[in-house]
């Protein structure tokens, strides 16, 4: 997490999936399609997804 408390997400290609992380040490699922992935990690950012931590 940043030091002014907000997330920044990014996505991390591994094989045939991509997977969204933030820097909070939140990680999403594992998704074939980068657009599901990315949308995974800006819903985490603005706290829509379930395990947001802070």
């Amino acid at each position: 997490m940043r030091q002014d408390g907000s997330h920044e997400t990014t996505t991390v290609e591994t094989g045939r999936f991509c997977v969204a992380r933030c820097s909070c040490g939140w990680r999403g699922p594992a998704r074939r399609a980068r657009s599901k992935a990315r949308s995974d990690g800006e819903e985490h950012a603005r706290g829509l997804l379930p395990g947001n931590a802070g």
